[in-house]
Formats: C-alpha cells, sequence, structure tokens
C-alpha cells in the first residue's frame, strides 16, 4: 500500500514523563512521519530522512502545524450527551434527576443507533480516536456503538451497563440477562477488529450482590476483558453504598469481594480514597479515570493525583459526559491543571498531555498499539492547528518552547484546532463527519443531530 507522508512537526512520549527530564517527550521542529496499511512506518527528523534517501517532495508540508498522537479517553459516557450542562445537582440526584431519564430513551432503538453514530462523530470531531464507553443497560445499545466504532474503524473498549437495583424499572436488568446479553455481546464483539470488551457494572449502588457475582464471572470465563466501573466519587456516594453492602471493609472492598479487580480494572473518579484503598489499587495494578471537568461541576471533590502518581498508579484523564462539560481532551487537561493547583500541584502540560495519550494508553494495556508515534503502531493521530483561534494564535506568537506551547493549548484551546484526525491512517475531515458542517469563517460548528 502506498506510504502517507506528513512533514511537520511533530511532538510524542516515548516513556512515562515520570523519568528522567526530557527523556519521554520527544519533539521534532522538522519531522517527517509516514504511515501505510493503517500503521506508522516511520518517524523522523526530516532532514535526516532526506540525507537517507526519503523522497520528501510527495509529503503534505505544514509547518504551520504540530502533529500529536490521537486523544484516547478511559472514561466516557455515549448515551448522555443529551445532558451536559445540566444545573444544579450533586451526584446521586443528577442520576436521578438527568441520567436516567436519558438513557430510558434509549429503549428506542432507532434513537439508540442515531446516537451512536453522533457519539463517534463527535469524538472524532474533538480530537479522541480511541475510548473506553458505558453504554446503557440495553444490549442494542452496546451493539450500535461498536458497529458505528467499526464502521469509523477506531479502537474502542465498551459494555453494556449492568444496574440491577436503585434506578428506574425500565432500565433494570436481571443477573440472567446480564450473564447471558453480555456472554452473547463478547462473543460477538471483543477482538473483533479493533473493538474489546468490559464488564461495566455501574456502580455498586445500582447492582446487587447476585449481579456483582455474574460481573466477576464473566471476568473469570474471559480473562482478558476489561473491567470498569466507578469508585469514591461522592461523599455521599461512598456513605450510601456502606449502608447498602455492610459486610465490606471500604468501597473498594466490595468489587475485591465479587473479583472485580485487577490489572485490567479502570475505575473512574477516585477521589476519595483512603490509604488502604490507594495501596491496594499499586498493588492490582488497577487504573483510574481522571475525570475533572464532571468532579469540578457535580461538586464531587478534587483527585489527588500527585498522590496517585507518586504511589505508581496509572491514571488516565477523561471526560466522563455528561456530568462532564465537554468531549475534547483538551479541555480536561486545563481542568485537571485547575483541580492540581487547588493542591499546591502545577500540573505541567508534559504530563496533561501523557495521560491522554501513552499514559491512557497503557493505563488501559493498550500501549502495544496506540498511545504514540512510534513506528508499528497503529496510525491514529492528529493535525493541531493554533492559527485557527485568534487569541490563541497570539499567545502562541510569545511561546518560547514545546512544553509553553502544549500548556498553551490545554490552557486555552478546544476542538477548533483539531484540523484533521487520522484513525487508522485513514484522515477524518470533520466536514466528513454526519452533523458537522464548515462555515464561512473556515471554522468547524457543532451541528445537533436530528433525534
Amino acid at each position: 500500500m502506498k506510504q502517507t507522508l506528513l512533514r511537520s512537526r511533530i511532538v510524542h512520549f516515548r516513556d512515562d514523563i515520570a523519568g528522567p527530564p526530557d527523556s519521554a517527550l520527544e519533539y521534532f521542529e522538522d519531522g517527517v512521519i509516514g504511515f501505510a496499511d493503517g500503521h506508522i512506518t516511520l518517524l523522523d527528523d526530516a532532514r535526516r530522512a532526506a540525507k537517507q534517501g526519503l523522497d520528501l517532495s510527495t509529503a503534505e508540508h505544514r509547518p504551520d502545524a504540530l502533529i500529536s498522537c490521537g486523544f484516547i479517553d478511559a472514561h466516557v459516557h455515549a448515551p448522555q450527551l443529551a445532558v451536559m450542562g445540566s444545573y444544579g445537582e450533586k451526584l446521586l440526584d443528577w442520576l436521578q434527576k438527568y441520567t436516567f431519564p436519558a438513557e430510558l430513551r434509549f429503549a428506542d432503538e432507532e434513537i439508540s443507533r442515531q446516537n451512536a453514530d453522533f457519539f463517534i462523530d463527535a469524538l472524532l470531531a474533538h480530537g479522541t480516536t480511541s475510548a473506553m464507553v458505558f453504554t446503557t443497560s440495553f444490549a442494542h445499545s452496546t451493539e450500535h456503538l461498536f458497529e458505528a466504532a467499526q464502521r469509523a474503524g477506531m479502537r474502542l473498549i465498551a459494555g453494556k451497563v449492568l444496574m440491577d437495583c436503585n434506578a428506574p424499572d425500565a432500565l433494570l436488568d436481571t443477573p440472567e440477562r446480564a450473564l447471558r446479553e453480555s456472554a452473547a455481546l463478547i462473543e460477538k464483539w471483543h477482538g473483533r477488529g479493533r473493538l474489546g470488551y468490559a464488564v461495566t457494572p455501574r456502580f455498586a449502588g445500582t447492582s446487587s450482590r447476585a449481579q456483582l457475582t455474574v460481573a466477576g464471572q464473566l471476568l473469570r470465563n474471559y480473562p482478558d476483558l476489561w473491567l470498569q466501573t466507578h469508585l469514591s466519587e461522592n461523599r455521599d456516594e461512598i456513605a450510601w453504598t456502606a449502608t447498602l453492602f455492610p459486610e465490606a471493609s471500604d468501597y473498594l472492598n466490595i468489587y475485591e469481594r465479587y473479583g472485580l479487580h485487577g490489572e485490567r480494572s479502570v475505575y473512574a473518579h477516585c477521589i476519595h480514597l483512603t490509604a488502604s484503598e490507594q495501596q491496594r489499587l499499586t498493588d492490582a495494578g488497577a487504573a483510574v479515570a481522571f475525570c475533572p471537568s464532571s468532579n469540578l461541576f457535580l461538586g464531587s471533590g478534587l483527585l489527588e493525583l500527585q498522590q496517585l502518581r507518586e504511589r505508581g498508579i496509572p491514571v488516565a484523564l477523561a471526560t466522563d459526559v455528561g456530568a462532564g462539560t465537554g468531549l475534547c481532551q483538551l479541555q480536561s487537561m486545563g481542568e485537571a491543571y485547575k483541580v492540581c493547583q487547588l493542591q499546591d500541584y502545577a500540573l505541567g502540560a508534559a504530563e496533561a498531555f501523557y495521560m491522554a495519550t501513552l499514559g491512557a494508553a497503557r493505563a488501559l494495556h493498550l500501549e502495544r498499539y496506540i498511545g504514540n508515534l512510534a513506528p508499528g503502531k497503529e496510525a491514529d493521530l492528529l493535525l493541531l492547528n493554533g492559527s485557527r483561534v485568534p487569541l490563541l494564535r497570539e499567545r502562541l506568537r510569545h511561546c518560547r518552547n514545546i512544553r509553553e506551547e502544549l500548556f498553551a493549548y490545554m490552557s486555552m484551546g478546544d476542538e477548533r484546532i483539531i484540523e484533521r484526525a487520522y484513525v487508522s491512517g485513514v484522515a477524518i475531515g470533520k466536514s466528513a463527519r454526519p452533523g458537522y458542517r464548515q462555515s464561512s469563517d473556515q471554522e468547524w460548528q457543532f451541528t445537533p443531530a436530528a433525534y
């Protein structure tokens, strides 16, 4: 297959940013990247590559842009776009007032199908090329999401939500149905193309002991699955959950008792962990999905990022949605910076971008495939262009190095700077995605879907 060449400034991470200074971040002031058959074939300094015989005349030359790895969202709810920015509630009331009614609409298969397409389009338009996703308790919503992701060529992990108590009756399944429907989805979709399956109990408060037992059974039957759920997001949630499972020593112990804790477990939020819970996450190699926009919006609290990183717990950035207020990981980085500032920790741009790229890939055990721009990896990348936002363009004129530039993107940027995404090496401009149109000033506008 013909190799596509892009010549531009390029940035990515070779390793964990916790290592020696400047050993992880790799930056090419004038770089070239090549890809063919869905994989990266070349990454090098352009002049060095030319001296070694590479014909750069065929490369698209974009010195005004910056190429980065595609963003990875480690925790996002596909059915909640319609309730983003909903007013006035904390977590438990927010679920009852906004989340559950939104998810009830997905009983209608046509609504479910349209939302799946729109959600995938929206992820890509915001620069997210891979994600770990909650659907709903309706099995067809997981089917529709996998179908949409497969059409887009995305690497995506998802799972049917397991929920059999403490929610509206029409959203509840049963342990038996959860086992049957989940197994059927796993057999059909797990490992198909770039797709993977996660066993997905919503959280301990909406699953009976019998259903948590089923979730553990699925993980034993299919040991290469992921586990995704919520943990210690809100103090009222923690107190309520303790009354439901008085036999557990703490929140994490509920999941441990049912075999829902291991190195392929990803827990969203984790704001109010005890020291013991943090240590057990470390010991198991489990990961945390950091959702700063959601945590601030619902008033849930401030994740202790520095402490988790010092303990060696993998932390990946996530939007959450709909409690999160957008799908743009650049804005998640900016919110993460504010969360850390409130705890006297200055989050650097390198660490923020790492949590949305290679760090997220490692947290999800996907670093073999995605997370940076090393040859052999899948060709998921972004063409960033800060000049598309006038205030940001002015700020960039005064940046002295790549770290300052990245910080400007995360503090002032949004999806407008995503000029182009490549998924498995296929260029996807926003004009090609349903639900998006180009306005006269050449900036991309968001157009609501028909549903």
